[in-house]
This record gives structure tokens, sequence and C-alpha cells, in this order.
């Protein structure tokens, strides 16, 4: 009779153990702004474990936990996690309208996920460097991305296409012949994810020539003034 009441508050005291012992709750991703996410495709992620007991652990690199990477079973809905870094790739991110979902599998055989919400363009802007093109010179088309981060970055052909009412498109630059008689260019700029982000200006074409007269002849620099 003794040992059977034993027995009952052993497993009594081990059931009690087990209610106490905090459970995972949620999960809470998040990743480094400052790796320029707007522009490149990979960065330092972290997740914060939330459980019972309010308290949290997390993960090593970003968040400077304790959790090491390689004792998680994590995946991510696009592109792969590698020591704590995000690879991704940005066509499948722009379909998922900028989110990437983590998802992370426990011993317990229990599954929590968490979502990155990514910034992504709003708009788009030229921003020339010189107010008119020069025949015969390349003419670089400074064009700007407007993101949901509220930061501006420079666009690159990668994300860019380019149209020109005359001359050539040479990559990011536009080249007018030099024999070329216009007054003005329409340039135009879509943005390759979403072509809604469209622009075009009327940029003038220098008509009068560069005045010689006003450059120097860099001889002439160093020539001594004659005495008299």
């Amino acid at each position: 009779m003794l040992r059977s009441l034993l027995l009952l508050c052993a497993i009594c005291i081990t059931f009690a153990t087990m209610a106490q012992k905090p459970y995972l709750v949620r999960i809470v991703g998040s990743y480094d702004s400052t790796a320029v996410t707007e522009l490149y495709n990979s960065t330092p992620i972290g997740i914060r474990f939330v459980y019972s007991d309010s308290s949290i652990l997390q993960t090593t690199g970003y968040l400077q936990g304790n959790t090491r990477w390689n004792k998680l079973n994590v995946s991510s809905s696009n592109g792969s996690i590698q020591n704590g870094v995000l690879q991704f790739n940005r066509t499948q991110l722009v379909k998922d309208n900028y989110r990437i979902t983590l998802t992370v599998n426990t011993e317990e055989n229990h599954q929590f996920q968490t979502t990155l919400q990514f910034p992504q363009v709003i708009g788009i802007r030229f921003n020339l460097y010189t107010d008119s093109i020069k025949r015969n010179i390349h003419y670089y088309l400074n064009v700007e991305g407007k993101f949901s981060s509220g930061k501006v970055y420079p666009l690159d052909t990668s994300a860019l296409r380019f149209a020109a009412s005359d001359g050539q498109i040479l990559g990011q630059d536009l080249l007018l012949p030099l024999q070329d008689t216009v007054k003005t260019v329409t340039v135009e700029a879509w943005y390759k994810p979403n072509s809604k982000y469209y622009i075009r200006a009327q940029v003038p074409v220098k008509q009068a020539p560069d005045n010689d007269s006003l450059l120097t002849n860099p001889n002439d620099l160093f020539k001594k003034k004659r005495r008299n």
C-alpha cells in the first residue's frame, strides 16, 4: 500500500514538473536592414523563440543569441539559409508580394512559421546629372528607385528597361551621332519587375558648340612670364 502511494506521488510530481516546463509559443523572424535588400539578394536573418513563461531565446549571428543555426530545422519559402544568411530569388520575391516565410520544425514535431516582409519599389524617377545631351558623347540615364523602406537607391539595367526617341541606347547610356540634328530627345524607363512603374523625360540636345576660346593649353600654364 505504501509502495503504491509513493509511486503515485512520484507520478504526480513528474507530471507537475512537466506541466511547469516552458514550451514554445511562437517564433519571430527578422532580417538585417543594413544589408540593403532593396538591391541585394542576401541578408543575415535572425529568429526569436518565445516561450510560455515569456522567456526568449535568439539565434546566433545577426541577433547575437545562443541558439545555433546548425541545431535548427529551418527552411525558407524562397531560396536557402546557410548559417543564418538567407539567399533569395528576387523574381520569386516579387511574385510573393515581397514576403518570405520561414518554417521551423521542433524536436517534438511541431511546426512554427514567421514571415519576413521585404522593401519594394513604390516609384522611380530620373535624376539626370547634366541638363543637356552632347552629340557623340555618352549620356548616362540615371534612375533612382523609391522604396517602401523610405530609402532611395540608384537602379541599373538589371531592374530597368530603356527607350529613346533618337540615338542609341547602350546599356544605361544614350549616344547621339555627331551628325544628328534633333533639338530634344524623349527618354523612357520601365521597372522590369513591375511595368506599372514607368517614367519619361524630355532632354534638350546642346546646340551651340563648346567655346574653344575658354580652353587653356596646359603648356601655357607653366611658361614663365618674360621680363622686360
